[in-house]
């Protein structure tokens, strides 16, 4: 089920327009438009733009061909549908004469170059970013995206549960990422997003996707993957898997450290907590353990209509956590050219503490022996 955006979202936005000073907020394409409208724009050389205004009527400004989707995607907010020979930033211009003279306005992080250097030109409004605007908005989900997240968790967790089906000892990353993509779908998202098989060195790359190197008895293997559900709303999990064979009992030592680091972050996470305390809590238990130089990027992330989003959940962020607020908790050990592992589930932050929308074992298991 897609998540109808709640009424009262265009009605904050312009709230937060207004208490920022601008005589406006100006959306392309993107996921931002999307919360917003319910509306998952086509992003394209044809201007798409959502005026969101300090007072008076917000307008979505859309290509004349493309105003049918914007109608079956059930957006509920004054539209106009611009013609192949019309000018569409003098129409964003004109609406926002309506308001009164230029000044500021908030525009889209991602929007095009093209896009906003053009509506600066037709509008001469001093333009600046709106990320951080967004991303209080966003960053609390309600009723609907916890669900849609929900869903999602559900949906990769049945992939992970799987995979003794694809990942064993003479075959490659390759293949059994093609694979996990397939079930990634079948178990219920409308696309695979990536997914990351990092066999023995290659698992001490965290970014690292799918090679043609052939796995190995005894490999560890990380897998983090995700997807997009039809509701807009990602999954993300990573879990490392032992390829047949035995590992060394330093490995054993090594993933119980970081099975512990994982375990205490995610029983971290309460209102008031800040990201930066969630990300020490990980991080001492790893340094103590002797292995600090090798976690190398945060504990987690945000996530939603985004796959990356706020909060994130890193050294230096000191907001506090509130209830709504859903993000990774995935802490990483990694031995440069002899393996990696990590450990990923997404949780929300509830009232009273957390939940994890991820729920299979987070034990070093043995596939394929």
């Amino acid at each position: 089920m897609i998540p109808v955006p709640s009424p009262d979202r265009l009605e904050r936005a312009q709230r937060a327009v207004a208490a920022a000073g601008w005589e406006a907020l100006l959306l392309s394409a993107g996921t931002d438009l999307r919360y917003l409208t319910g509306y998952n724009a086509h992003p394209s050389e044809r201007l798409t733009c959502l005026v969101v205004p300090a007072e008076g009527e917000s307008l979505l400004i859309v290509p004349e061909l493309e105003a049918p989707m914007v109608k079956a995607a059930g957006a509920t907010i004054g539209l106009r549908a611009w013609a192949e020979t019309e000018d569409p930033f003098a129409l964003v211009a004109g609406h926002l004469r309506k308001v009164g003279p230029p000044g500021r306005v908030g525009i889209g992080n991602r929007m095009w170059a093209e896009h906003a250097l053009q509506l600066g030109s037709a509008t001469g409004s001093r333009a600046e970013l709106a990320g951080p605007l967004m991303a209080q908005l966003r960053m609390r989900k309600d009723d609907a995206e916890a669900a849609a997240l929900f869903e999602a968790g559900r949906a990769i967790d049945r992939v992970h549960a799987r995979m003794a089906e694809w990942l064993r000892p003479r075959r490659t990353e390759r293949e059994v990422g093609r694979d996990i993509a397939e079930a990634i779908v079948a178990e219920g998202h409308e696309s695979a997003e990536f997914t990351i098989v990092g066999s023995g060195p290659n698992g001490a790359s965290p970014h690292h996707l799918l090679s043609d190197r052939v796995i190995e008895t005894g490999d560890l293997v990380v897998v983090d993957i995700g997807g997009v559900t039809e509701a807009g709303y990602f999954s993300d999990s990573t879990r490392t898997y032992v390829a047949g064979g035995r590992v060394a009992p330093e490995v054993i030592d090594l993933y119980g450290v970081l099975q512990a680091a994982q375990e205490a972050a995610c029983r971290a996470v309460a209102p008031g907590v800040s990201a930066a305390a969630v990300d020490a809590t990980a991080r001492g238990i790893i340094e103590q353990a002797g292995y600090g130089a090798n976690f190398i990027h945060r504990t987690g992330h945000g996530i939603g209509l985004d796959v990356h989003e706020d909060p994130y959940i890193v050294s230096g962020n000191d907001i506090p956590l509130e209830a709504g607020m859903a993000f990774s908790i995935e802490p990483g050990i990694y031995i440069s050219g002899r393996y990696g592992a990590r450990i990923e589930d997404i949780v929300i932050c509830t009232a009273d503490g957390v939940q994890r929308l991820n729920t299979g074992s987070r034990d070093l298991l043995t596939l394929g022996a």
